[in-house]
This record gives structure tokens, C-alpha cells and sequence, in this order.
């Protein structure tokens, strides 16, 4: 029973009640009077009843329904697939890289130790946001009609490189696309601590440094070197085919956590 009409009904029990005493002797409206009390609590009760259905928008059901939809479609795509995808457990088997993974999180961090350097990369999954944009150019196919790398869009990755000796840190920033690490620059932080720190603090006192110069502008002896520096230590075609694998991987997870978390606001 909606609120107006429950209030239509007690106004119209009051009206006749109020009416009767005009025309009718002392104890009736006694009797009326008794009856009064119980039309209110009537309202109160049909008013009470009626509060957590205004607060409901007209759109909350169905919007609920088309998430549960989208959530039932995105766990079936993935039900019949094993709960950890077989590129990653090569990866961990490596035993290379430690993965650090927050749930909720659009960042992720790859940490390894070479001799006594403490080696750090991080990415955000935000990036393969691009993967259905149209490429700026067409790669040629190589004899023999070579099909393109899986996964070619555009991953930013940047590194940090520590020793336990030694002050300072050298920062690579990069871009991870087709199977390989294309380097923007090349930096050296005489602080180790603000080179590796992902404060807002830290990020604005970087910002009045000298990064040194854009990595194609070096002498190409120069970049042959800092490749083959950086091969050695891990960061390679196959920590660059990993990064977008595991950038969809940790998408597709946090997109199902998404969808449930705001159904089950609305739903509330």
C-alpha cells in the first residue's frame, strides 16, 4: 500500500469519526475518541513501511540486474580456465622475479636481486586501455609472412637499480611494446631514497633534476652498451612479454572485483 493512499485512508477513518459526534450523544464519542489513537498509530505504521521503498532510486533495479549480467558473463568466460594462467607459473618457476601485487591496485611491481644490486620494476595495468586503438604505423611482415607479437600495445615501465654499497640510484624509463623495452632516458639520482620513492614529495623534487639526455640522442656504441648492461640483468624480451600478459590478467581480476563491489553497493 503506497503512502498516499494509506494516508487518504486515515484521513477519511478521521473525518467520519470526527462527524459523528456532531449528531450523536456523550459516550459515542468516548468511543470515538478511543478509536482516534489507533488511526494514528495506523499512519505511523503505513509511513514506516513505506521509508525504505522512497529511498530506493527507479533505477537501482535495473541497474543491479544488467552488473549481475555483465559479472555472470565475465566469470563464465573465465570458469573453465585454470586459477593461475600457465605464463605465470613459468614465470615464477624462474624464480627471477618476486611478483608484488596489491588487490585494488592499478600498479605492479617486479623486485629481483643482481649481486648486490636491488633491481625494481614497476607498470600499470591503466596503460592496456590503448590495446583496441589503431596502431600509429603498420609493421611490414618479415619473409615468410611472420605474424606481429601478441599483446603489441604500449606498456610505460620504469626501473630502478640500487647497491648495497654504493649511494645513489640509476632510474630506466621505458616503454614495454612488441616483445621488447624501447628506453626513453636514462637517469642517476645521487639519492637512492628519492630515486626510488613514489611519494608526491619525492616526485616534485625529481621534477628540478637533470635526467639526462634522451636515450636515442646518445652515442650509439653508447646505447649498444646500456642494452646489453641491462640484458644481463633480466630486462629482456621475455620479462617484455610477460609485463602485457600479466597487465590483462590482473585487469580481467580486478574488473570482475569491480563489477561485484559496486552491484552489491547498489543493492545495499
Amino acid at each position: 500500500m503506497s503512502v498516499l493512499r494509506a494516508l487518504r485512508q486515515v484521513a477519511a477513518s478521521s473525518s467520519r469519526a470526527v462527524a459523528r459526534p456532531a449528531a450523536r450523544s456523550g459516550p459515542l464519542r468516548l468511543a470515538t475518541v478511543q478509536l482516534a489513537p489507533r488511526a494514528s498509530m495506523t499512519a505511523a505504521r503505513a509511513f514506516s513501511a513505506s521509508t525504505c521503498r522512497l529511498s530506493e532510486g527507479s533505477t537501482d533495479v535495473v541497474l543491479s540486474q544488467k552488473l549481475a549480467e555483465e559479472l555472470k558473463y565475465e566469470k563464465e568466460a573465465v570458469a573453465d580456465a585454470p586459477g593461475e594462467p600457465e605464463f605465470l607459473k613459468t614465470f615464477k618457476e624462474q624464480g627471477i622475479w618476486e611478483i608484488q601485487d596489491v588487490t585494488g591496485n592499478d600498479e605492479v611491481t617486479l623486485v629481483r636481486k643482481f649481486g648486490n644490486e636491488t633491481i625494481r620494476m614497476m607498470f600499470s595495468i591503466a596503460d592496456i586501455q590503448n590495446a583496441e586503438e589503431e596502431p600509429e604505423y603498420e609493421q611490414e611482415e618479415g619473409e615468410g609472412g611472420e605474424e606481429q607479437p601478441p599483446h603489441s600495445y604500449p606498456i610505460r615501465a620504469s626501473f630502478s637499480v640500487t647497491k648495497a654499497n654504493a649511494k645513489g640510484s640509476i632510474n630506466i624509463d621505458t616503454m614495454c611494446q612488441e616483445g621488447a623495452f624501447i628506453i626513453d632516458n636514462m637517469s642517476y639520482y645521487p639519492d637512492a631514497q628519492l630515486g626510488t620513492e613514489l611519494t608526491a614529495e619525492a616526485d616534485w623534487k625529481r621534477r628540478g633534476l637533470y635526467i639526462g639526455p634522451q636515450f636515442d640522442t646518445l652515442d650509439v656504441s653508447v646505447q649498444e652498451e646500456i642494452e646489453k648492461w641491462l640484458q644481463e640483468r633480466g630486462i629482456n624480451e621475455n620479462l617484455a612479454t610477460f609485463v602485457p600478459e600479466y597487465s590483462e590478467f590482473k585487469e580481467q581480476k580486478e574488473y570482475v572485483r569491480w563489477l561485484d563491489n559496486v552491484k552489491n553497493f547498489v543493492d545495499a
